[in-house]
């Protein structure tokens, strides 16, 4: 299902400067299974522990020595020797005993020729309690997220639906019955999201109620597991974090409608650790006057969004909904759905190499605000990008932007067929135009093709 980042395992394992790799991503986003379905495509003997099971793993990694690890492992897989060029070592849960973090350096320092993949959730929570260096430069990292839509599409065998999306250029015309269906499908992945087991209950069932019930189970283990890193009003904080997503995605951070009780550099560690986490996505302010984005971002200024769409719509008590009001157009239309997921992809579409970011644009003042959704960069150019959930809307704050950075390409999604645009508006007696490249949602993962294009 995650055909991407299996393409980036084959790469990372084939490459002669390999390092250890550990693999980050929240809880159930489907790293242990990626592992094991990269093992098996490439042919290897996978000799996987889980630390969660094994603790005296711990006492061997506390000796820095990876041979004697390896042996361990051995022996708790039964596999056989571990022979280079044809085992994969996976290290599963690996925050639950962060010593082997340390140990990976010695792997490769004394073993570069074996093939060493680590997993683990809430890493920031465990490293919290060591004081151990990490071993910065001897390892690799990899960051994982949900299921994307363009993979849901492909696993929903909808091949021809993906072509026709793949082969799009402006202009084209845009089979009305492709863009129905695209839609209908749609409101099927916003109601599910991405977390592997529901999309997989999804493609072998259909049944939402079971799909709510596989959500519910995930956002309560998340919460569930800040109790082995917090406690008292630490743990509360944390907790509700996630709970203010409910309300609070998509809007600028305050942390006084986090937690009222609590004080704001109290609340911002606890932000701090559930963003570090991968259980929230921060969009940042950035000005926007060149790349890199990130070289001109603020982070006192940003915004939240869920790590994915089906866990948003659990927060919301989505459940509430009859599956004939969930099933309408109208769906898409509400709150911040349309934002949620466009944020989601736009914050895992780059490699998985790459430590994931997102970014967006604000400008407060009496009389004077303005907000771009997200800005992204795309070649050497800033793109701006707005939402607009139902059919039509305006475009104020793009024009904005574009007057004051000189910006001449922008992107709106909505429901409509995608089509490129020359608009003007008048601002301030100057007339600002702008090449609108505009883009039903679906259409989303096409979307840096077409701006380059």
């Amino acid at each position: 299902m995650q055909r991407k980042y299996l393409a980036q395992l084959v790469r990372w394992h084939s490459s002669p400067k390999r390092k250890p790799l550990i693999v980050r991503g929240a809880r159930q986003v489907g790293k242990s299974t990626l592992v094991r379905q990269f093992a098996e495509s490439e042919g290897l003997t996978l000799f996987e522990v889980n630390c969660e099971r094994y603790s005296g793993l711990a006492d061997v990694a506390a000796s820095l020595d990876p041979h004697k690890v390896l042996r361990e492992i051995e022996f708790i897989c039964n596999h056989g020797a571990i022979r280079a060029g044809e085992a994969l070592v996976f290290i599963d849960e690996i925050q639950e005993q962060p010593q082997l973090l340390q140990c990976l350096r010695y792997f490769y320092e004394l073993m570069p020729e074996l093939a060493v993949v680590s997993a683990g959730s809430l890493l920031e929570f465990a490293l919290g309690k060591n004081t151990f260096p990490m071993p910065v430069g001897r390892v690799e990292y990899f960051y994982m997220g949900p299921v994307s839509w363009d993979e849901f599409l492909h696993a929903k065998g909808e091949m021809q639906l993906l072509e026709l999306l793949a082969s799009y250029e402006p202009g084209d015309d845009f089979p009305l019955s492709a863009h129905e269906r695209l839609l209908g499908l749609l409101r099927d992945y916003l109601l599910i999201g991405g977390m592997p087991e529901a999309v997989q209950h999804f493609l072998d069932d259909g049944d939402l109620d079971a799909i709510f019930d596989i959500q519910y189970s995930i956002y309560q283990t998340y919460r569930d597991d800040f109790s082995k890193y917090a406690h008292g009003q630490a743990l509360i904080r944390l907790q509700k974090i996630i709970d203010y997503m409910g309300q609070g995605t998509g809007r600028k951070v305050k942390y006084v409608n986090i937690d009222r009780e609590s004080q704001s550099r109290e609340v911002k560690q606890a932000v701090d650790l559930i963003l570090k986490a991968g259980l929230v996505l921060q969009a940042v302010h950035t000005h926007g006057d060149g790349v890199p984005l990130g070289a001109q971002s603020d982070p006192k200024v940003s915004k939240l969004y869920s790590l994915d769409i089906g866990l948003y719509n659990r927060i919301c008590n989505l459940r509430r909904l009859s599956e004939h009001e969930m099933r309408d157009t109208r769906f898409i239309n509400e709150g911040m759905i349309a934002e949620q997921f466009i944020a989601q992809y736009l914050y895992f579409r780059e490699t998985p190499k790459r430590k994931p970011d997102l970014h967006y644009w604000l400008r407060e003042g009496s009389a004077r605000n303005a907000e771009v959704d997200f800005l992204i960069q795309v070649g050497q150019k800033v793109v701006p990008v707005e939402i607009k959930s139902g059919k039509s809307g305006t475009l104020k704050s793009l024009f904005q932007f574009a007057l004051e950075k000189r910006c001449q390409v922008a992107c709106r999604f909505d429901l409509n067929l995608p089509s490129v645009q020359s608009v003007e508006q008048n601002l301030n007696g100057e007339v600002v135009a702008l090449n609108l490249l505009s883009l039903p949602l679906y259409m989303c993962h096409e979307m840096e093709r077409l701006i380059n294009g």
